[in-house]
């Protein structure tokens, strides 16, 4: 784990692009809209399942996996069940 619970969105986004990631990915679908992505050299893949937990998650890896060598750098993408 890196530590990084409670930190808020854009502090996330600099700290995630400081560390060398590549891509976000996150429930929360307000970052899209607090955030201005373009700003930041980070794909974000947002995921929209009835709820965080792994069983509900998991149906969502396959489409993931799919997106991420294609996620565009400041913007989002939505992967939805």
């Amino acid at each position: 784990m890196l530590g990084w619970a409670g930190i808020e969105n854009g502090a996330l986004l600099r700290k995630a692009v400081e560390s060398g990631f590549e891509v976000l990915v996150t429930m929360d679908s307000n970052m899209v809209h607090q955030q201005d992505l373009p700003a930041y050299p980070i794909a974000v893949l947002v995921l929209q399942a009835r709820s965080n937990r792994l069983q509900d998650t998991r149906p969502l890896m396959s489409a993931v996996l799919q997106a991420l060598p294609h996620a565009p750098k400041g913007a989002r993408t939505i992967i939805e069940s």
